[in-house]
């Protein structure tokens, strides 16, 4: 949009006509009318140039003003309007042509655009400036030819320039015209030889159609004569990693690795983006080691350990990625994303007296970031300090309240923390919620189910919540045992028994699950099965004096 001064200083049409009297008031009006436009009140501005207008009906500038205060308030057809009034009075102003160029781009017309840049460009002197937005609305018409002409014109006007010679070989590449595309390319070259980007951007052409030998020659002749070239031989290593040639690959991005041009920042970016592209088994072979080389160069650079932290994560060696992101954390400890990942790493490797201290450590820094209460949470209900866990989890859940997926994961912890401190029917309601945001999420369904059944609370609901987890997780051995123990609190042993040795049979059973299926043999009146069952749990769980009474006296206590 054209700035409000552009036009202040253009000439008035037919003075002569107005009286003085009448041309200092709309003078006035049009000067306080540009005293509010700066001050962006527009509203007061419009209301000032249109009584300018009124008093001097044929001054072109205020057209112009006016248009330029409708177009910026989006009434695009009014704008239009006046700014061709403008127009019509006169022809002599380029900032007249170019507010009408953009309304009329705003409104889609781009052919009353292009015709609108031309008249100008053919009418005024000074306007070649304006030959690059006629290029770029040719080019969205889809009128190449034109375009490729008006590029011409601003290269004789302007010299050889990459962003012309670039815009012309996107046009040749559009139309699959690839040898005029490399001719400018050369053209290029030839007019900077010691442009690496050039060469570059040649081989990137050379290399999208399937022509990577001929990138790969002039890759090899520009390091030729220019051995610190770190980005060609980057380029050229990839090529030939793609190719096969293993050892020389790896000794050219070996070399620029160690390249003074290559800045660690940009070693850095160039590892995060082979993170992305490459496979785990190429990220083994190049990847890590570059790490290596990288952290050992720089050895104090808190983002070296960061990017071959986040290489060892992507490989699965995450023991050695916390390793790295824990020293990160010691050089510079402000990148949260570098204590988020530490904490997940943690607390997949269950290292939950870890995750207490990192996350305390972190919350010190961020303490208005939600996933760092919730990792806390975490570690809290699996250390079963369930206050804490509530008082972390709840805290956090409130600061990521914009963050559904992330309340609907707090939601599904409070259910668990709430109920170990034993507040029941918070615990119910957390998990209620947790239900409303996924009705499939079968930890949650599968906890609140044994929560009801241990409390018999609710048995129908549990039974129906659990009957659906089973059924979309029918190998499960942790699901099936508490779709059993539902069952067995509804005193449907039978089925209970059926339910319990399919979960048994899955080879994941744990104490607890023959501990069930003994209580439900002995409701079935199958007292030596159900001892038996007792001391398989007991060869399991050796601490627990409940198995121990169980056994002793036959009986089952609940």
């Amino acid at each position: 949009m054209i700035s409000a001064h552009d036009a202040s200083g253009q000439k008035t049409k037919n003075k002569s006509n107005i009286s003085k009297s009448k041309l200092r008031e709309a003078e006035f009006y049009f000067t306080e009318g540009e005293k509010y436009y700066i001050l962006e009140d527009y509203a007061k501005a419009l209301v000032l140039f249109q009584k300018s207008l009124e008093v001097a009906p044929n001054n072109a500038t205020i057209y112009y003003k006016i248009a330029q205060i409708l177009a910026q308030g989006n009434e695009m057809e009014k704008a239009l309007a006046h700014i061709q009034e403008a127009l019509s009075l006169d022809q002599s102003n380029k900032y007249f042509y170019v507010l009408a160029a953009d309304i009329y781009t705003q409104l889609g017309d781009f052919g009353r655009a292009a015709e609108t840049y031309e008249e100008m460009i053919g009418r005024l002197e000074n306007t070649d400036q304006y030959l690059f937005e006629l290029a770029a609305i040719y080019i969205y018409q889809q009128r190449y030819d034109d375009a490729l002409s008006t590029y011409n014109k601003i290269e004789a006007a302007y010299g050889i320039s990459e962003e012309i010679i670039t815009q012309k070989q996107k046009i040749y590449l559009q139309n699959n015209n690839l040898q005029k595309a490399l001719e400018e390319g050369r053209r290029l070259i030839a007019a900077y030889p010691e442009e690496e980007a050039y060469i570059l951007k040649q081989a990137e052409i050379l290399i999208s159609n399937d022509q990577n030998e001929e990138a790969i020659v002039y890759l090899k002749s520009f390091i030729k004569d220019h051995h610190e070239a770190s980005q060609s031989l980057l380029v050229l290593s990839e090529l030939q990693r793609k190719k096969g040639n293993v050892e020389e690959a790896v000794k050219n991005i070996e070399l620029a690795f160690k390249s003074p041009d290559l800045s660690v920042e940009n070693k850095i970016q160039l590892l995060a983006e082979y993170r992305i592209d490459l496979s785990p088994d190429d990220l083994s072979r190049f990847g890590l080691r570059l790490g290596e080389i990288l952290v050992n160069t720089h050895p104090d650079i808190a983002d070296a350990h960061t990017i071959y932290g986040d290489l060892l994560q992507a490989v699965g060696k995450n023991q050695q990625a916390k390793d790295q992101y824990i020293r990160s954390l010691e050089l510079d400890g402000s990148n949260f994303a570098v204590w988020q990942n530490s904490l997940q790493i943690l607390t997949e490797l269950n290292k939950m007296d870890s995750v207490l201290l990192i996350s305390d450590k972190a919350l010190e820094l961020f303490p208005n970031q939600g996933t760092l209460y919730y990792f806390n949470g975490i570690a809290h209900l699996q250390k079963r300090h369930y206050e804490e866990a509530v008082a972390a989890l709840e805290h956090g859940k409130r600061l990521s309240s914009a963050n559904l997926a992330l309340v609907n994961a707090f939601n599904s912890m409070l259910g668990d923390a709430y109920n170990g401190n034993k507040e029941y029917e918070k615990s119910y309601k957390a998990f209620e919620a947790a239900l409303d945001y996924d009705p499939n999420n079968y930890s949650v369904l599968n906890n609140y189910s044994y929560f009801l059944a241990l409390k018999k609370d609710n048995l129908e609901k549990a039974e129906k919540m659990s009957a659906k987890t089973v059924k979309d997780n029918p190998d499960n051995a942790t699901f099936l045992d508490t779709y059993a123990w539902v069952l067995y609190m509804r005193g449907k042993y039978k089925e209970a028994k059926k339910v319990i040795e399919q979960a048994i049979s899955t080879g994941d059973a744990s104490a607890i699950h023959y501990e069930h299926y003994g209580d439900i043999l002995y409701k079935l009146g199958n007292i030596d099965e159900a001892v038996k069952q007792w001391q398989v749990a007991k060869g399991l769980n050796p601490n627990s004096e409940l198995i121990d009474k169980k056994i002793a006296d036959r009986k089952l206590y609940e």
